[in-house]
């Protein structure tokens, strides 16, 4: 983990550059060290529905949720966090500077006793960085 999901207002579709923002914010989670490479998972969710501030067509929203698995410390959540929610913030600055816009982000733990999981990816990416396809 972390579980990565950017929620974006709709109206934003055309002008976040969605691809890069994802690229950044799960290369930038990687960048933390605190983060296993085959746990990251980063997504969007575009949001059709929604009603920001004073209603204002132009207004929009991206928010950033992370759900990390427990057990770290609240000062390396934090610093995680922030590293994360900088990357954010500097990739939408242009965007900031002209448009009516929320952005957030927010750390959820996990509880261990209510999280499962089943992968292989910690394989494939062990076997990948040794040069090999397959693990």
């Amino acid at each position: 983990m972390p579980h990565i999901v950017v929620e974006y207002s709709a109206n934003l579709r055309d002008c976040i550059g969605l691809s890069a923002l994802l690229e950044s914010l799960h290369t930038t989670a990687l960048a933390t060290g605190v983060f296993p490479l085959g746990g990251t998972r980063t997504r969007a969710a575009e949001r059709t529905h929604y009603r920001i501030a004073d209603g204002h067509p132009d207004n929009g929203f991206v928010h950033v949720s992370m759900m990390i698995g427990a057990g770290r410390d609240v000062d390396t959540r934090r610093r995680a966090a922030q590293q994360v929610f900088d990357a954010l913030v500097a990739h939408l600055t242009p965007l900031f500077a002209t448009t009516p816009l929320g952005l957030s982000l927010e750390v959820r733990e996990l509880d261990p006793q209510l999280s499962f999981k089943h992968n292989n990816l910690h394989d494939y990416v062990a076997a990948r960085q040794a040069g090999k396809e397959h693990p």
